[in-house]
């Protein structure tokens, strides 16, 4: 189902920003690196306008790199959308890559279905990223690219782009977030299990500190543990086992002798988010500064102070940003990036804003510049880079930021205790703890403990001119990307030379079976027209598929009739356990998410509170086929399916379920979906044949579930409540 609260988490469909997305950032580069296309932002260091008789302004510090995470549609539209982007002042280039291309299909197989082009760019083979970056000096741009389970071959990819426009590979500047442990907690985005996982990330590490001396081969990001719930303290703790677990990883491959490893975290960087609560936001930040140095120090004997730095870039807060009244998205929005912002000693070096739509479905070029011109606005025309640090000696600031040291600190030691980040991701103890953490703030929101404006409180609205046409107040997909992209992606394959392909994939599962570093032959791959399925499936092949804890079973609901978002729960229990008196059984749901969409933390949460209010609950996590999702509703003999599509791509799937459905002779069992999904696309799905349809406006779970409950009485004829 979707989060149904008030955000879009992954504001997914074509793709031009993104919180759940997540992007990294390579701001970490020397100051001459940091160019992208020529472009940098003004640091005259003696402006001499000032404000009275003797007067003149202080240096300005050095501004962030200025990004929007884009891409969409096709190569050749993504690649307009980031010459715009620079034309207009985007100082960095922040790739979007779409589903299919993250988790390794290409765009003919069975799973890319509704999903080419949809969360950002489809790139299939060496001749799409050609087309991605035509044009654009990859010498002289910074890149970031969210990519994780496949970013050894996406960085590949880039690689021989690079040296076919006459660069060498020492100037390229950037970064791979590459970050797995965190797919299997909030992203979804993982293919391999984590032991081969994280061989990946640790061979393209030693590959780039050997190779690549300008490149952070991995960006590690808390951006999604906060989208999936974390508190503060999880944010930090969990952040630094995921960099323990790399860099430990990194160390027993023996390939960086110890006195080298300060080399290894001095290009490592980090990719956070910053929420509304602005002073824990910022006192956050200092937070993980004095983990990281304290973690270096003492744990790896680092002892160059700039190779300890904490070096981050920030894609602010996408969670709370809400369908009704939109617009107060805007002032929701500066308010976070002043969190990372404002204070010299806490500002993030890369960042990148969503736009104020996303709850609504996907943000048009426009709102993606309204969002660049906030920060262009904030780094420009105010005084926010003159001064030093406003903060330092506050005593508020100093005992929070102690506070929040010291209780990720305890949380760091029990994740240790129980082997490390990839212990506790097996375990699902990770997972479970993040569900929980979501289920208790949804129930604040729910209870009005936690005010959202325009939500639970001060509802009265006039009408919105930004909303006076609904429809096109977001941007959609052309349905003929699909189809182009797997005509595009047979023309390649009938041009390129097969026994080059066959001979570099041989030598790519030759390599998987041994322990030499995979990057080689990746790059081999590349060259010879090597596809982006056919290198995973390879892979695949040695290393196996994994599929992830889902943390429903080990979270903690809303708990008892007194508990915190229980208000209600007690008469829809009563009602819940009538109906399935009157069934015969108990009241049985199946909760689906079809399709590459790996973010669950809706689903989950309707899992949960549906568990909580008496149904028995099916719930087997992400990335199954509208065939597997059929089949499980049939054999569990259920009585409703609830499917969550975040991806764009819910007409597709969720039409596909039906038709299976009806197939199997099981057109009787009804279906209910949630997603950020446009009304006219509502109202299509209801045209299918869909009984009810949630938006992030439906912010009531109890509501949810009772709105679930008469669909699955309507159904059987019972009598109304």
């Amino acid at each position: 189902m979707t989060d149904l609260s008030t955000r879009s988490t992954n504001p997914h469909g074509t793709r031009t920003q993104q919180p759940a997305a997540c992007p990294e950032t390579g701001a970490d580069r020397p100051a001459d690196a940091r160019l992208d296309a020529g472009a940098r932002l003004d640091a005259d260091a003696d402006a001499s306008a000032g404000v009275g008789a003797g007067d003149r302004r202080g240096a300005r510090d050095r501004g962030w790199i200025i990004r929007t995470y884009a891409g969409h549609s096709s190569p050749a539209e993504s690649n307009a959308l980031y010459r715009r982007n620079l034309a207009k002042g985007q100082t960095g280039l922040s790739v979007a890559f779409d589903l299919p291309t993250q988790t390794g299909y290409d765009p003919d197989h069975p799973l890319a279905r509704g999903e080419v082009g949809r969360v950002g760019v489809p790139i299939a083979h060496l001749g799409d990223m050609r087309a991605l970056f035509d044009g654009i000096p990859l010498a002289r741009t910074n890149t970031s690219m969210t990519i994780n389970a496949t970013a050894m071959w996406l960085l590949a990819l880039y690689q021989v782009v690079a040296q076919e426009q006459g660069a060498d590979p020492a100037e390229l500047a950037g970064t791979t977030q590459n970050d797995i442990i965190k797919e299997y907690l909030s992203r979804g985005t993982y293919v391999f299990p984590p032991g081969p996982s994280l061989r990946l990330v640790t061979d393209l590490i030693a590959y780039s500190v050997a190779e690549l001396p300008r490149w952070n081969p991995i960006n590690i990001c808390s951006y999604h543990l906060q989208e999936a719930g974390a508190t503060p303290v999880q944010e930090l703790a969990f952040t630094m086992c995921s960099a323990i677990a790399v860099l430990d990883a990194v160390a027993a491959t023996g390939t960086i002798p110890p006195e080298r490893m300060g080399e290894v975290c001095a290009r490592i960087s980090f990719f956070v988010n910053a929420g509304e609560r602005f002073v824990e936001e910022m006192c956050k930040m200092r937070a993980f500064g004095r983990l990281w140095d304290d973690l270096l120090r003492t744990r790896y004997a680092v002892s160059d102070p700039a190779a300890r730095r904490f070096r981050y870039g920030v894609q602010v807060n996408s969670l709370g940003l809400t369908e009704a009244q939109p617009e107060n998205n805007v002032i929701r929005i500066v308010l976070e990036t002043l969190g990372v912002t404002l204070s010299k000693d806490a500002r993030c070096r890369a960042l990148q804003l969503p736009a104020w739509n996303e709850a609504l479905g996907l943000p048009r070029p426009w709102d993606q510049q309204w969002s660049l011109r906030v920060q262009q606005i904030l780094a420009h025309e105010t005084d926010l880079l003159e001064y030093d640090d406003l903060f330092t000696g506050s005593p508020v600031v100093e005992e929070r930021v102690r506070r929040l040291v010291a209780d990720a600190t305890a949380e760091i030691d029990r994740v240790q205790a129980m082997g490390g980040a990839v212990a506790a991701v097996e375990s699902g103890y990770l997972k479970s703890a993040l569900v929980s953490a979501q289920a208790g703030r949804r129930a604040r929101i729910e209870t009005g403990e936690d005010v959202v404006v325009g939500v639970n409180r001060f509802t009265e609205t006039e009408p919105s001119p930004l909303l006076a046409e609904l429809d096109t107040a977001i941007q959609t997909v052309d349905p003929a990307v699909e189809p182009a992209a797997r005509e595009s992606l047979a023309a390649w394959r009938a041009g390129r030379d097969p026994s080059a392909v066959r001979e570099a994939l041989l030598g790519l599962r030759t390599a998987a079976g041994t322990e030499v570093n995979l990057v080689p032959a990746t790059l081999a791959c590349a060259r010879a027209g090597v596809t982006t399925g056919e290198w995973a499936d390879t892979l695949r092949k040695v290393f196996g598929e994994y599929r992830a804890p889902t943390g429903v079973s080990g979270a903690v609901g809303v708990g008892g009739d007194t508990g915190a978002g229980a208000t209600g729960l007690g008469d829809l229990r009563a009602l819940v356990a009538r109906t399935g008196a009157q069934l015969g059984r108990p009241v049985k749901m199946l909760v689906g998410k079809p399709g590459l969409d790996g973010h669950s933390n809706g689903a989950e949460q309707i899992a949960v509170r549906a568990r909580d209010a008496g149904f028995e609950v099916v719930y087997q996590g992400i990335r199954l086929t509208p065939g597997q999702l059929v089949a499980a509703a049939v054999e569990e003999d259920v009585h409703v399916v609830g499917l969550s599509v975040l991806s764009g791509a819910h007409l597709d799937l969720v039409g596909e379920v039906l038709g299976g459905l009806r197939a199997a002779g099981a057109g009787d069992i009804p279906v209910v979906v949630g997603g950020i999904i446009p009304s006219a696309d509502a109202r299509e799905l209801a045209r299918l044949g869909v009984a009810a349809v949630f938006t992030p406006r439906d912010y009531e779970l109890n509501a949810i579930m009772r709105g679930i409950v008469d669909v699955v009485r309507s159904r059987h004829a019972l009598d109304h409540p």
